[in-house]
């Protein structure tokens, strides 16, 4: 089981727990705690968002930048999505540039409430790589 947040393309938040997502899939569903289970076109989100938990870490400060010497980047690219309704969105993902409808991206920060987060290409206006830094 995972705990989501789906985010869709006209601004609604689904938060709630699925067991049938698969990328490959055009549909995935979530149950909810107020609105039981939902059915969610994955044609309709902006992103998908596996969380550590449903409440979130509004007081958290998120760094924007990978970390130098972080694991992660290994095979990885470090972006910057700039998504068609302003939000921007900072991590790594291992297929750059996106050649499928959806990608995922890791957190730029590996301690924040997101685990990994499934991008649909359609709701990015813009993919930037940041520029490297010396070490």
């Amino acid at each position: 089981m995972n705990n989501v947040v789906a985010h869709l393309l006209d601004g609604q938040l689904v938060k709630g727990t699925t067991l049938d997502f698969e990328p490959g899939r055009p549909t995935c569903h979530v149950k909810t705690a107020d609105r039981g289970m939902l059915e969610i076109h994955l044609s309709d989100l902006k992103a998908l968002f596996f969380v550590k938990t449903l409440g979130g870490q509004p007081e958290q400060k998120r760094s924007t930048a990978v970390a130098p010497g972080d694991s992660r980047q290994r095979g990885a690219h470090a972006v910057e999505l700039e998504f068609q309704d302003g939000e921007r969105l900072a991590g790594l993902t291992a297929h750059y540039p996106p050649v499928r409808p959806f990608f995922f991206v890791l957190p730029a920060d590996p301690s924040d409430n997101n685990i990994r987060i499934l991008v649909n290409k359609a709701a990015v206006k813009a993919v930037h790589l940041p520029a490297v830094k010396a070490r």
